[in-house]
């Protein structure tokens, strides 16, 4: 017998005061949001066909009692920073007298977190979800569901829902190629999460979820939102030159950024073949200039080489450079706040997500921690008065350098990285060495980021914050006169400070009120126990930004 069930997907609100909550530029293009929850629309298109389904999204749009009312169950699924929301819809659905099942990153790596949830999907979806459904159509009402790690072929995950989303809300779509990273980091989580071996899927297979967003009439920003699209070479290599016929078929309606490792710099071919692929950002988790700190992290893939030189390589082929960058490494030096700022202005990259250290659960890190007794109670828990990311909230362990120490440094770095002079210098920097000499320049029509218009988005950031006004402005004539090329994705990166600028200041704030707490402690207190009574949650470089 075929049993309707109707689902409501809730995609919980991210926490206020996040770095990558950057609504101020969206709406400048008259975005809602940053991205679409590609996971909750993934888990979707697994679920029977004749069940009835809808999908609000609590940062774009209100959730009604009328969506509960009308729900027979109710799914969610989010990361770290949507965790204090993500509980509170658990609730309220209860008290609507509905089942909640719940899933994602956060529910992955803290099952405890979420027991009042009527099931638990714990692990990839592919793998489980099927005997979630059949436990529900056989009435039963409660249930845990564990998938077995890293098994999931993601050559059998389906086309995600694109039709459950409202397009207009969101300033790119994301799509999925791999899971996993053949790196071990030791504060990342994806290698708990998703494995060390990269698992892709066929070529067909994303050409056909490209073509289904086409259909959909979508145009512009595509995210692949892999943690280090690198990851599988071997085959990344067999979809670039696919991906780059795909475009010219037509006319290039989609414009590409993504996320990895820095090793991406020794293969030129590589990089060749995502220049013509249409690529034009990349996420690199750097995290530190410190050698030292990266080899006790395991970040051994950014030792042995340049780094700055590593990036300015990859301006070379039209693509700009995001970064994480990490403070409060047991290796770090005093002065690692001027070594930080220095090497953030010899890669001139604009665009810098500096954050404090969090073991994240589940890590080598969080392990490590633990053994040492340095790890504090509740590290994975994120109070809801507690508004902020990891770049407010501070370490959730006992420091070796004075935590005090660690706060100067990082404030430091944040007020040198986000003063106006310092962004806007690197932008003009970064603006002489974006070779886009034999890119296309037009953007296809559809494509929201034609309303960044411009001269006319400069203007309006300028008025927004005043204080922008010469630096930026000497910056957007300087790179219109000597590389028109480049000067959309600088003026997009000027709109970015809309949301940066106030960010920086509010962390600094933060910082301030932390550092006078501190001093008002006595001097041990300060530097081992202040921080065990803010017990939080973390992103980090590993966090995935939008995936099952």
């Amino acid at each position: 017998m075929t049993i309707l069930c109707r689902v409501l997907m809730v995609y919980p609100k991210f926490i206020p005061n996040s770095f990558w909550n950057y609504t101020e530029a969206c709406e400048l293009v008259g975005a809602k949001y940053p991205a679409a929850p590609l996971g909750l629309i993934t888990v979707a298109a697994m679920l029977p066909k004749h069940w009835d389904i809808r999908l609000v999204n609590r940062n774009t749009e209100p959730l009604t009692d009328a969506d509960l009312d009308w729900a027979d169950l109710v799914m969610i699924g989010g990361m770290l920073n949507q965790q204090p929301d993500f509980i509170y819809l658990i609730d309220l659905a209860h008290l609507h007298g509905k089942p909640v099942c719940v899933g994602g990153p956060d529910v992955s790596s803290s099952p405890h977190l979420y027991a009042d949830a009527d099931f638990q999907v714990i692990g990839e979806a592919e793998q489980v979800i099927q005997h979630f459904i059949a436990a529900w159509e056989r009435g039963e009402r409660k249930g845990a569901f564990i998938a077995e790690k890293f098994k999931i072929d993601v050559t059998l995950s389906p086309m995600p829902r694109y039709d459950l989303i409202k397009f207009d809300h969101y300033l790119f779509i994301g799509v999925q190629y791999s899971r996993g990273c053949p790196f071990t980091c030791e504060f990342c989580d994806i290698i708990e999460l998703y494995g060390r071996v990269p698992r892709t899927k066929t070529n067909d297979q994303i050409l056909a979820e490209l073509q289904a967003l086409y259909d959909h009439g979508y145009r512009g920003h595509v995210d692949f939102v892999d943690d280090n699209f690198i990851g599988n070479k071997k085959n990344l290599r067999t979809l670039l030159p696919r991906l780059k016929a795909w475009l010219e078929e037509r006319g290039y309606p989609f414009e590409f950024s993504t996320e990895a490792s820095i090793n991406i710099a020794d293969d030129d071919g590589l990089l060749q073949a995502m220049k013509d692929a249409n690529f034009f950002a990349i996420f690199v988790g750097i995290e530190s200039p410190d050698p030292e700190a990266l080899m006790q992290m395991k970040k051994k893939q950014n030792t042995r080489r340049n780094i700055a030189e590593c990036v300015h390589k990859i301006y070379g082929y039209g693509m700009f450079i995001t970064a994480g960058f990490i403070v409060g490494f047991d290796t770090e030096k005093v002065s690692m706040g001027q070594a930080m700022i220095d090497f953030i202005e010899e890669t001139n990259i604009p665009v810098c997500m500096v954050g404090l250290l969090y073991a994240l659960p589940g890590t080598q890190l969080t392990r490590r921690l633990a053994k040492e007794g340095r790890l504090h109670n509740g590290h994975d828990l994120m109070k809801v008065e507690q508004a902020g990311d990891q770049c407010t909230l501070g370490c959730n362990f006992d420091t070796k350098r004075p935590l005090r120490d660690i706060l100067v440094d990082y404030k430091a770095v944040l007020e040198h990285v986000f003063c106006p002079t310092a962004y806007a210098g690197r932008l003009s920097r970064l603006g002489v060495m974006l070779d886009r000499s034999d890119r296309r320049r037009d953007l296809p029509d559809g494509d929201m980021r034609k309303r960044l218009g411009g001269i006319d988005s400069v203007h309006k950031v300028m008025r927004t914050l005043p204080e922008v006004r010469e630096p930026f402005w000497k910056t957007f004539v300087e790179v219109a006169k000597t590389n028109p090329g480049a000067l959309r994705y600088i003026v997009m990166l000027m709109a970015l400070y809309l949301h940066l600028g106030p960010f920086s200041k509010r962390v600094i704030s933060e910082i301030d009120r932390r550092l006078a707490e501190l001093d008002g402690m006595h001097p041990v207190m300060a530097t081992e126990s202040s921080a065990r009574a803010r017990p939080v949650k973390a992103t980090g470089e590993g966090m995935s930004k939008f995936r099952p």
